[in-house]
């Protein structure tokens, strides 16, 4: 294969769907080689397949981020498979939708610990083999930087505390040859239409506030975007947030 990405490996998290699905086929497609990470072993398989018919290398690990376990075999397991480890990508996150009263706690967890606790494990557990060179991708979200985030408190906190963990190790790990970046993907997802079906009206005043009028799409929005960031054209690109939104978010 060719492309910008070639003889990189790269984990992706929730890569069985959605946005990680297409960020799985764009840097498959620039050349890398890829671990897919995910709870649901046969969407795991569908992305394999798909990668392996255009000439690509793709590896399943069946494995669920909120147990520490399975964030160390993910990575010992992509780093034995694929020969090294060069791009992380976090996209795994569970969803908690309501107003803070609503919400229980059992749903927070679970939101935290797919979320910035499972990046912060991932991260922490690949720093060695993605020593000089190596790029981290956050997914964050525009609601931690909406200041009306109702009915999505939960999330947009916990995407908050994403948004900070990844310019913290952007500081800290520079000195390491490691770059680490977040971008907020507006796209369409299953959670995107779970969020439409559980708000309607909140869904579609987001969807009106995007001034190109739609969601993303996951390969050619998201995953095009996030294969360039990994690649050496955007070498001198560390410690920021990139909105893929169509021009939703305002960052200060």
């Amino acid at each position: 294969m060719t492309g910008m990405l070639v003889g990189r490996k790269a984990l992706i998290t929730g890569a069985g769907q959605g946005v990680g699905r297409g960020i799985a086929l764009a840097v498959a497609a620039q050349g890398a080689a890829v671990a897919l990470v995910g709870r649901t072993e046969s969407k795991l398989l569908d992305v394999a397949k798909e990668i392996r018919e255009v000439g690509g290398e793709a590896v399943t690990i069946p494995a669920d981020v909120t147990r520490p376990e399975d964030i160390a075999r993910s990575v010992t397991t992509a780093v034995d498979s694929l020969g090294g480890l060069n791009i992380l990508v976090n996209n795994a996150q569970q969803t908690a939708l309501g107003t803070l009263l609503d919400i229980d706690e059992p749903a927070l967890q679970a939101c935290w610990e797919s979320g910035t606790l499972a990046a912060f494990r991932l991260m922490r557990a690949s720093h060695r083999y993605l020593r000089n060179g190596g790029v981290v991708i956050n997914l964050g979200s525009s609601t931690a930087v909406n200041p009306m985030p109702v009915g999505r408190g939960v999330y947009a906190s916990v995407k908050a505390a994403t948004h900070t963990l990844s310019r913290v190790a952007a500081a800290e790990w520079g000195k390491d040859g490691i770059r680490v970046l977040t971008v907020l993907p507006a796209s369409t997802s299953p959670a995107a239409e779970a969020w439409a079906q559980a708000q309607p009206a909140e869904y579609a005043r987001s969807l009106s506030a995007i001034p190109l009028g739609r969601l993303g799409d996951p390969l050619r929005d998201i995953g095009g975007v996030v294969a360039f960031l990994c690649s050496d054209a955007a070498g001198y690109i560390t410690g920021t947030t990139i909105a893929l939104d169509g021009g939703q978010a305002f960052l200060r």
